[in-house]
């Protein structure tokens, strides 16, 4: 992770980054976004957010950018809110289904999520439900009436706000991650739980797939970004860079395989540069380094590495790598030079199938490497020693790493931790929503340790490829588009970073 300096270095905001691929630089055209007018209500007031639509037009010009900044641009005429009739809580998260045109999927704060479908009329009274499936911690209903109408299908999920979902790559399943810091994994057609995970403290608020679907990141309270696998439903590592709550995770599908073409190769940001020899030397015992270093005769191999980007109330923009050595720890180093690109793979490398390294579900993961992103002060030369120092950063990331949750939620009111604004609380009507819903078997409370929430020595720690402090108010957006990608604060700042080889002169 990129060194920080001292106070005016961390409060200085970056304009510009560079990775491996090279240098990220802020365009000149996002001060166009920049708002000239005072909020209402700056305390209170909604995040920003960002959406790019394609359209099919005759101008051949299919990208446009639409956002909102106070009252002063309006996409059409607003008429006031009608009353609401089937949730009376805030809104979410709104998706469309894919691979339709007519159906899309609303979340609300009250844990609920509907499918409506377009085409068809919202009825004048409130509806009725009929149960059509229940399972651990989660019922779907369907709406008791002579005629099709709106809402299709009321989804009851968890206890709390239901902060976000996504829909897998295919299609056929929905991540959803909820306030009482759980993410689960349904098989949208067949509604049916696939698999759980539970955060290590607090709410869970954002979750995204990698674009093959193998794996799921999510965000939260715990400050944390996990990495769960799909197909062994397993925590298979957590990452550790930023200071406050995760707000947005976003995998990065144009990056998502880097060739090792150098033992001295730098990937971090550009203030980092300095410490290049240095870090080169001490990689000597990281799994990458080996890869490089096998034989000078042979050709050097080609890891596998996804890229994926986090943003949070911090103001910080983190960019990870999740390489080969933690997707596969137990593989046989691979002497084959094969570039694997994840956006364009149906089906796991032959020799690396999930199955080759599943843990079953009822059973304790064993202990997994530490990933290779480690800073060098924490790699020893002895196996003995390299131990110690690896239980210390384990220790030593989170002072809540040994804590039980018990003990986490007597300490929570005595720490300075910057905790001003939540994404998501609990709805005050939770406790009503779940009365036909099976009760969870697994106590929260005594989840830390099992397969649900490993404990931080039990998986791979990543430290992210560069953390850089991008705005003055926390962070609400992150889009990775070809040649840009976008985020966007608190304030109403929309701003495009180029990737290195696409940035366009601008004239003034």
């Amino acid at each position: 992770m990129a060194t920080e300096g001292g106070g005016k270095e961390m409060n200085e905001i970056k304009t510009q980054f560079t990775t491996r691929e090279g240098l990220y630089k802020l365009l000149p055209h996002s001060e166009y976004s920049r708002p000239n007018r005072v909020p209402f209500n700056s305390q209170g007031s909604n995040p920003v957010r960002v959406s790019f639509v394609n359209l099919n037009d005759q101008s051949g010009n299919g990208d446009r950018l639409c956002f909102n900044v106070g009252r002063e641009l309006y996409f059409y005429i607003y008429k006031g809110v009608r009353k609401r009739l089937i949730d009376k809580s805030r809104v979410t998260c709104v998706k469309w289904v894919p691979g339709s045109e007519s159906l899309f999927l609303v979340a609300h704060s009250s844990g609920n999520m509907y499918l409506y479908n377009v085409e068809h009329a919202c009825g004048t009274t409130a509806p009725h439900y009929q149960l059509l499936k229940q399972g651990e911690s989660f019922a779907v209903h369907t709406c008791k009436s002579k005629s099709t109408r709106n809402p299709l299908l009321k989804w009851t999920v968890g206890e709390g706000a239901l902060n976000e979902f996504a829909f897998s790559p295919d299609g056929k399943f929905l991540a959803c991650v909820s306030q009482d810091g759980f993410l689960r994994v349904f098989n949208f057609d067949s509604v049916e739980l696939h698999g759980t995970m539970k955060s290590y403290f607090g709410g869970l608020l954002c979750v995204c797939w990698s674009p093959d679907g193998k794996y799921i990141v999510t965000g939260g309270e715990d400050d944390l970004v996990t990495v769960w696998s799909f197909g062994d439903c397993r925590v298979i590592a957590r990452g550790h860079g930023h200071k406050s709550w995760v707000s947005v995770v976003a995998f990065d599908p144009y990056t998502t395989s880097v060739e090792e073409s150098d033992p001295m190769e730098f990937s971090g940001s550009d203030e980092d540069f300095q410490d290049l020899l240095h870090f080169g030397r001490d990689r000597a015992n990281s799994t990458q380094s080996r890869l490089s270093k096998r034989n000078s005769t042979e050709s050097r191999p080609v890891s596998v590495t996804y890229r994926f980007g986090s943003v949070g109330q911090d103001t910080q923009l983190c960019l990870w790598d999740l390489t080969e050595d933690i997707l596969f720890p137990h593989q046989p180093l691979s002497r084959a030079r094969t570039h694997t690109n994840v956006m364009n793979a149906t089906s796991p490398p032959a020799g690396s199938t999930g199955n080759s390294i599943t843990t079953p579900g009822n059973s304790a993961p064993p202990p997994l490497p530490r990933s290779n992103s480690l800073p060098h002060s924490a790699v020893s030369s002895t196996g003995s020693k390299g131990s110690i120092a690896d239980g210390a950063i384990a220790s030593g990331v989170s002072k809540f790493a040994t804590l039980s949750l018990h003990d986490r939620k007597d300490r929570h009111h005595e720490k300075d931790h910057k905790r001003n604004h939540s994404m998501g609380h609990i709805s005050s009507k939770s406790s009503d929503k779940l009365n036909l819903v099976t009760k969870t078997k697994t106590d929260p409370a005594k989840t830390l340790g099992t397969p649900l929430c490993p404990r931080m020595e039990d998986v791979p720690l990543l430290e992210p490829l560069i953390c850089k402090k991008i705005a003055h108010e926390r962070l609400t957006v992150l889009i990775f588009l070809e040649d840009c990608i976008v985020t966007a604060c608190q304030e109403g700042f929309i701003c495009t970073w180029g990737r290195p080889g696409k940035v366009v002169s601008f004239n003034p």
